[in-house]
This record gives structure tokens, C-alpha cells and sequence, in this order.
């Protein structure tokens, strides 16, 4: 959860100079380390992102009113989180596959060379879009 973690830290940076708190070098490294695990434990749902960041919040003794701040954008921060998420997850996926000798290069390097925007067979049929 690459894109969880990003938005816990950069929040907790954002809501700390909002309430205009110095939260210090260490209080960075507890950011780090709190929104590294939480958002390990995170499960994969919409909006989990705003409830583990009160966690985040608390333990660098920030109030944990600040979340409304983020509240109004959350949902655009959503979408970004989820696409740093699968294009995190994706990647992982591919270096263990090919550190584990799993990969079928061939086949990884054929979806790699279509076309992105090709209809396929069954969309074509059902008159509706890929």
C-alpha cells in the first residue's frame, strides 16, 4: 500500500504546519515508521486511508481534527492513492516473479507490445467498448 503511506506522511506533514506544530526529526521518523506499518496492515478499501492516519496522527501527538482538512479532497486522493497502490503492487509482483525464475518472458513481453486500445473479440460482439 505504496500510495497509503505516501498520503499518511504527506498529510501528517500538511495538518502539523496547519496547526503551526514543529514535530522535529524524530517525530518525522515516527511518521515514517507508524504510516509504513499501518498502511502494511491497511486493508484494501475505499477510504481506510483516512481512519489509519488518525493512528498516524496520534502518535506524533497531532489533534486528530486536522483529518477534516483532508476530509474534502479525500476522494480525489483516493484515486491517486489506489493507482500508486496497483502500479506498486504490480511491480512487486514482477520482481519476484522473475527473482523466483517464474516470469514468462515471452508472454510479459507480448501483452507489453499491444495495442492498448485494441476491441477484442467479445466487446466487438456485445456492441459495447473494451
Amino acid at each position: 500500500m505504496d500510495g497509503t503511506a505516501i498520503m499518511q506522511g504527506v498529510a501528517t506533514v500538511f495538518i502539523a504546519q496547519a496547526f503551526n506544530v514543529d514535530i522535529g526529526l524524530t517525530g518525522y521518523l515516527m511518521v515514517v515508521l507508524t504510516a509504513t506499518l499501518a498502511s502494511v496492515g491497511t486493508a484494501g478499501v475505499p477510504g481506510v486511508g483516512l481512519i489509519t492516519l488518525a493512528m498516524v496522527l496520534q502518535q506524533v501527538g497531532l489533534p486528530v481534527e486536522g483529518i477534516a482538512l483532508i476530509l474534502g479532497v479525500d476522494r480525489l486522493l483516493d484515486m491517486m492513492r489506489t493507482a500508486v497502490n496497483v502500479a506498486g503492487d504490480s511491480m512487486v509482483t514482477t520482481v519476484i516473479a522473475s527473482h523466483e525464475k517464474r516470469l514468462d518472458r515471452d508472454l510479459f513481453a507480448d501483452l507489453s507490445d499491444r495495442d492498448e486500445f485494441q476491441v477484442t473479440g467479445s466487446a466487438k460482439q456485445a456492441g459495447g467498448t473494451p
